[in-house]
């Protein structure tokens, strides 16, 4: 009022914000070919060859006299509080996707100011003196520990994202077996098949169990028909959908028994969630060097919690030099997908780590499986048909029959099924309201002779199917 810009309460109420409106479901009309309305299920639909534009912050440009009214940085202020406001509401309502929004880093503010770059190899200084490579390297012999492989064995790099680690350590098996098939469960994330139309590698798919997990009879299978080219396989420490592990060593010992020597196959492991969740469970499989993998990838925004998407990649260094090129320009050389890098996102990362440390891990891994346990049972007692493998910390269950119930939470769902994958910040009372949410929508959705819910048992399993079918329909 009266000029004067206010400041955004931090004891704002996300509960009395609107939620965003949900775009119209256009209907009846056809774009490349793919229908735009799918009748009777309500579900949005994903439009090819169109830029739909549901909401847009319009670029102004500042009047003559701005610098002296101030209208244009009054406009904006107003216009980021109540952005602020929309954040704080979606992030209360956050359960279908695997970030950790519970952090604080506060104290890293001070470097915002700086343009953080760093180019090329981490582990050999550019002429650009502004970057993070000490935090970078620092966060890289951290997860070298992990993966049990010592510092002078491999090469590695802070990602920009989980999906660069895929496409990254592909190549490498790409480049070191360039004549190789690559092999990836049909349950892998899309990033994986991206890369192989990028890199124009052939692809097979192989079959996955109803766990998710990949079908290693199928892949036995798949590999005799190929004995004559190499094979670069993708193993999954955690799928997206269903959070199911690979079982790494049946993946090694399926390639041996098929007469795939070492010298002939190349194994990334995505571990983009629980590659970082894995070495804190007990019991559990270990990922390591010590095995014969070639790389592995985490995504640093999903389990770790960061403001910005991030990643690491860790490989051999003995496979890195098929990779790297010398780069005058920067005094350096360069094995990486992209050229500049968040220099920040390294500082983030190894804030985290020095903060929580294995302990801390340890921790929050614990409160995961519990919590992620809590809620397949509540589930299941309600008659929910609902799964969670051993290891994960991903609930499947049927999928919401209600659009706007899944945007409010928003729930990642495929087919009959959607998901919640509980991470640190995921709370019990934040699981007691989702539930009694659900139970209350479900009671519209399907009281009073309205249907049944969706039979998923050819997705989830028959004993983890609560339609009272037995299982006998897919």
């Amino acid at each position: 009022m009266n000029g004067a810009v206010g400041i955004l309460s931090r004891e704002f109420d996300p509960t009395a914000v609107l939620a965003e409106p949900l775009p119209q479901i256009l209907g009846g009309r056809e774009v490349n070919g793919v229908n735009e309305e799918e009748k009777g299920n309500g579900r949005r639909q994903i439009v090819l060859g169109r830029n739909v534009h549901t909401s847009c912050l319009e670029v102004t440009e500042p009047d003559a006299d701005d610098e002296l009214t101030g209208d244009k940085d009054a406009h904006m202020a107003g216009v980021l509080a109540r952005y602020r406001k929309t954040l704080m509401e979606r992030t209360k309502h956050h359960l279908g996707y695997p970030y950790n929004l519970d952090f604080d880093y506060g104290a890293l503010a001070q470097l915002q100011h700086f343009s953080i770059n760093n180019l090329g190899d981490p582990f050999i200084e550019s002429n650009y003196g502004v970057h993070s490579r000490q935090f970078e390297v620092g966060v890289l012999d951290w997860f070298a520990r992990l993966w049990e492989i010592e510092k002078t064995e491999y090469w590695g790099y802070i990602t920009n994202c989980g999906t660069e680690g895929n496409l990254h350590g592909i190549l490498v098996g790409r480049e070191v077996l360039p004549d190789g098939i690559l092999y990836a469960s049909r349950e892998s994330h899309y990033s994986i098949f991206k890369a192989a139309r990028m890199y124009r590698m052939e692809c097979v798919k192989v079959g996955t169990l109803v766990s998710g997990e990949i079908d290693c009879a199928h892949l036995k299978a798949k590999l005799l028909e190929n004995k004559d080219k190499p094979a670069i396989i993708n193993v999954n420490i955690g799928t997206t959908v269903k959070g199911a592990v690979d079982d790494l060593d049946f993946v090694i010992q399926t390639l041996e028994e098929t007469g795939f020597t070492r010298d002939r196959f190349y194994i990334h492991c995505d571990g983009a969630l629980f590659g970082l969740m894995m070495p804190f469970v007990k019991r559990a499989p270990k990922v390591s060097f010590k095995k014969p993998i070639g790389s592995v990838s985490v995504s640093g925004h999903k389990f770790v919690g960061c403001p910005m998407p991030c990643g690491v990649q860790i490989t051999r260094l003995e496979h890195i030099n098929a990779l790297s090129r010398n780069v005058e320009y920067l005094a350096s050389r360069d094995a990486t997908i992209m050229g500049s890098r968040n220099g920040h996102a390294p500082i983030f990362l190894w804030y985290t780590l020095n903060k929580k440390g294995y302990k801390g891990f340890q921790k929050e891994v614990q409160k995961c499986l519990r919590n992620a346990h809590y809620l397949k049972d509540r589930l299941r007692r309600a008659g929910i048909s609902a799964m969670l493998n051993e290891l994960s910390s991903t609930v499947v269950f049927e999928r919401p029959l209600d659009q706007e119930f899944v945007r409010r939470w928003q729930l990642a769902c495929e087919g009959n099924i959607a998901h919640v994958v509980v991470m640190p910040n995921v709370t019990m009372e934040k699981l007691d309201v989702f539930l009694s949410e659900l139970m209350e929508k479900r009671s519209v959705w399907y009281g009073e002779g309205r249907g049944d819910p969706p039979c998923v048992a050819g997705e989830i399993g028959h004993e983890n199917c609560c339609c009272g079918c037995g299982g006998l329909h897919k």
